[in-house]
């Protein structure tokens, strides 16, 4: 009798624990709905470059000049074009006043010229403002690549730069200078050369100095003179001095497009390869003895 039943050790129950029970698998009915948009989810950062996910990093220097160089020639430009308006309107005031000399002239053609002069003045006054703060902040900026670039120190602080380019009347020739001498850098010129302008440069180093004494003339005639010679005078040279201010402008624009282009590296892409094509009174290249069969080798 006792060989007939087996005997199986289990461990006790534990507290707590339930007894599984097999669940019954239930039929497919289908992908799940929700009764409003679910809201978990991961991010959908897959198109993303890793680094996007980063703190964004300081722009570098020659990025910042890149910004500073297009937005200087885009005003410069605007510069330009209201300052041209203003010698239009310039020249066309001062026809106005010839004419009036034998007959009265129409109000509104009157009108008109005064309002193409103030509005070309306003247009023209704030442009070349707004060009005066980012030259005087791109070439602080391009001195500091060109120091890199170059491996040349800058023989001025910022401090004597900025009292040489924005004190009146010493700015006539200190400004040039420290173009001269960015030019210099940028254009990977020796050390113990010395900076000599370009041609481009010392136009608008003439130019400068140029508008600069007749802004003090017409300043000192707008003043004083009050006479009807005076204000024709006065015209005169308020057409004079816009001409000279559209030149310095856009020679500018020339310059710190050109000397922007010298300081960015050189682009492998954008260089023209230069082959051969033909080869002109070249002398005859010497021939070779002609080597018999007995000629020992």
């Amino acid at each position: 009798m006792a060989g007939r039943w087996q005997w199986v050790a289990t461990p006790p129950p534990q507290p707590g624990a339930s007894r599984s029970v097999p669940r019954r698998p239930l039929p497919y009915t289908g992908p799940p709905s929700y009764p409003v948009p679910p809201r978990w989810g991961f991010p959908q950062l897959s198109w993303r470059w890793p680094v996007s996910l980063g703190r964004k990093a300081k722009p570098k220097p020659l990025d910042q000049l890149r910004m500073l160089a297009r937005n200087l020639v885009a005003t410069l430009w605007v510069t330009t074009a209201a300052l041209g308006v203003a010698v239009v309107g310039e020249g066309w005031r001062y026809v106005l006043l010839i004419l009036s000399r034998s007959g009265a002239l129409s109000r509104t053609v009157v009108a008109f010229s005064d309002a193409l002069v103030v509005t070309a003045g306003v247009v023209s006054g704030l442009a070349a403002l707004a060009s005066l703060v980012l030259a005087v902040l791109w070439v602080l900026r391009a001195r500091d690549v060109a120091s890199v670039v170059s491996g040349q120190r800058p023989a001025r602080s910022v401090r004597d730069v900025l009292i040489g380019l924005l004190v009146p009347g010493l700015n006539l020739a200190v400004a040039g200078s420290v173009l001269a001498e960015l030019e210099h850098a940028a254009a990977r010129k020796p050390v113990d050369q010395r900076p000599s302008p370009s041609r481009l440069l010392l136009l608008w180093w003439i130019a400068w100095v140029a508008g600069e004494l007749l802004f003090a003339v017409v300043w000192l005639v707008t003043i004083f003179g009050t006479s009807v010679q005076a204000l024709a005078n006065g015209v005169e040279l308020h057409l004079l001095a816009d001409l000279v201010a559209a030149f310095v402008a856009g020679s500018g624009a020339l310059f710190v497009s050109r000397v922007t282009q010298l300081l960015e590296p050189v682009d492998p892409a954008t260089v023209h390869r230069l082959r051969v094509v033909k080869v002109a009174d070249a002398p005859e290249p010497p021939l070779r003895a002609v080597r018999t069969v007995a000629s020992p080798r």
